[in-house]
């Protein structure tokens, strides 16, 4: 079990803090609180990967829960967000769908031995998620954070849509191999 390994298993077992600080009412500034744990999450995802390249520490384990423990945190923030009215359900099922359908890409990816590498726009997407997350779980009383919530929700909805048709459409052929 090596460094980023256990980076990655300190951001699952932060989730659980997280929800508590975001759902449990009574608890003073349980969201800001919750802001700071998602964020550290956040951050030790880059962490881990920087660490585990730059040391030749990747591994299979870090390969398959490395991207569990990233859709583990937005998921539950997202289905969190929803139980909070904060978002609606339809924008999270289309998010949740997408990752998903990345994850049964990358199955039958791997099954023919081919790794599916994150793209552009899927990065482009997490960030507009965690600004999106970020911003509705700190919950800031003026009217420009309203506004600027909303835009970082559907910019995170639009780039989640072009990301899984850019995955799609770069890789068909995983699918027409399977057929």
């Amino acid at each position: 079990m090596n460094l980023p390994n256990k980076i990655t298993l300190f951001r699952v077992v932060m989730i659980p803090v997280f929800l508590v600080l975001l759902l449990v009412p009574g608890i003073s500034y349980g969201n800001y609180f919750a802001a700071a744990v998602f964020i550290i999450a956040c951050l030790s995802d880059a962490l881990d990967g920087y660490l585990a390249r730059k040391n030749n520490l990747v591994t299979n384990f870090g390969k398959f829960m490395d991207p569990l423990a990233d859709k583990l945190l937005v998921c539950s923030a997202l289905i969190c967000f929803v139980e909070l009215a904060y978002m609606p359900a339809w924008v999270v099922v289309i998010i949740i769908a997408r990752e998903f359908i990345i994850s049964g890409f990358r199955l039958l990816a791997s099954d023919n031995g081919v790794v599916i590498a994150a793209s552009y726009w899927g990065k482009f997407k997490t960030v507009a998620q965690m600004i999106a997350c970020i911003l509705l779980i700190v919950q800031l009383p003026f009217d420009w954070a309203d506004v600027l919530e909303q835009i970082f929700i559907y910019l995170a909805l639009a780039l989640t849509v072009i990301s899984l048709c850019e995955y799609i459409w770069k890789n068909r052929n995983v699918i027409a191999e399977k057929k």
